[in-house]
C-alpha cells in the first residue's frame, strides 16, 4: 500500500483483517468492540474504505476485504509485527508497551527503515549462538543499569 491512508484508516483494514481470521464476514460492531470507537465513525472509516476499494461493505450487512483491501491489511500487519518483534525481542520492551508501540509505529515508519529492522532480525535469528553475546550483554545493561565489563574496559581505553 502506497501509505495513501490515514494511521486510523490502516487501523481499521488491520482489525478487519484480524476479526476476519476468526469468522470470513465481520459486522460493524465487532470493528468498533475491537478498536473501541462508536459505531458511526465506523461506518464512515468503512464508507471510506468501500470507496477505495479496499472492503466490501453493505448497510447494516457484513464487511469483508476485498483482494486489495487484504494485501494492504497483510502489508499493515507485518509492519507491526516486525516492529513487535524488535521492541519485545531486541529492546526487551514490556510485550504490552511493544504492542501499542508498534501499533502507533506501524504507521509512519518508512520502508528503508521497516526493511532494515527486518533484515536486522533476521540476522540476529540466525546468529549462531542461542542467544548472541553482545544482545546478551545489552539485556544485562538494561536490566541492571550499569554497562557489562567489556563495554566499560572499550570505554577506558583498555579494550584492544
Amino acid at each position: 500500500m502506497a501509505r495513501e491512508h490515514t494511521a486510523s484508516m490502516e487501523d481499521y483494514l488491520e482489525a478487519v483483517a484480524i476479526l476476519s481470521r476468526e469468522e470470513k464476514r465481520v459486522r460493524v460492531n465487532q470493528i468498533s468492540r475491537a478498536l473501541g470507537v462508536k459505531m458511526p465513525s465506523v461506518c464512515a472509516a468503512l464508507r471510506k474504505l468501500s470507496e477505495d476499494g479496499l472492503v466490501d461493505h453493505e448497510r447494516y450487512g457484513y464487511v469483508e476485504l476485498t483482494p486489495r483491501g487484504d494485501k494492504a491489511a497483510r502489508e499493515i500487519f507485518h509492519r507491526h509485527e516486525v516492529l513487535r518483534h524488535f521492541l519485545i525481542d531486541v529492546l526487551n520492551i514490556d510485550p504490552e508497551v511493544a504492542r501499542e508501540d508498534a501499533c502507533r509505529m506501524e504507521h509512519s515508519i518508512s520502508p528503508v527503515s521497516l526493511e532494515r529492522i527486518a533484515k536486522f532480525l533476521e540476522f540476529a535469528e540466525a546468529w549462531p549462538e542461542d542467544e548472541p553475546f553482545w544482545l546478551k550483554s545489552y539485556g544485562y545493561y538494561v536490566e541492571h543499569g550499569r554497562l557489562p565489563e567489556v563495554c566499560r574496559m572499550k570505554a577506558s581505553g583498555n579494550a584492544r
